[in-house]
């Protein structure tokens, strides 16, 4: 290497060091919550018109067409009023419904990526359904198990986010 492309590559390194680091902002990443829909049976919109139902569907739709073209929403479901319970050692006791406290029913759920609890309850606060008695609970996901146990591999979930 000449003198002059000593001088010359020195010079570009100089600059490069003296140049201020650039400070990249960024943005964490978003967690998933489940906002479990209740109280969404025929009894609690019994008092509406045809007219306002289909109103009140229209606008629900479009909350939720608004979350997914935003990223927000990656699905969601309404839940059939029939159910099963099973509990007991090996699902012994098995009990069908629908059950008499219709209010305690989940009745749809949307599944949310969310920067935090505040954005999703304020996601959960713009639910058109909150004015004719629909209760949104707002629970976050994890990755751990209750038992204090990994409960899935943490890069298989993001992969999974990640194409949602």
């Amino acid at each position: 290497m000449s003198e002059i492309d000593s001088l010359v590559r020195r010079s570009l390194e100089y600059r490069l060091l003296a140049q201020p680091f650039l400070v990249m902002k960024t943005t964490p990443a978003p967690v998933p919550f489940l906002l479990l829909f209740r109280n969404t049976g025929p009894e609690t919109h019994a008092h509406l018109s045809p007219g306002e139902r289909q109103r009140l569907v229209t606008n629900w739709n479009a909350w939720f067409d608004q979350l997914v073209a935003s990223g927000k929403a990656v699905e969601g479901q309404p839940l059939e009023l029939a159910t099963r319970v099973v509990s007991g050692t090996g699902g012994a006791r098995v009990v069908d419904g629908p059950f008499a406290e219709a209010k305690e029913v989940v009745g749809g759920f949307v599944k949310l990526l969310a920067a935090d609890v505040a954005e999703a309850t304020a996601i959960a606060q713009r639910h058109p359904g909150l004015a004719y008695g629909l209760i949104i609970e707002v629970r976050e996901m994890t990755p751990q198990c209750h038992l204090g146990l990994q409960a899935r591999d943490a890069s298989a979930t993001a992969r999974a986010l990640a194409t949602a």
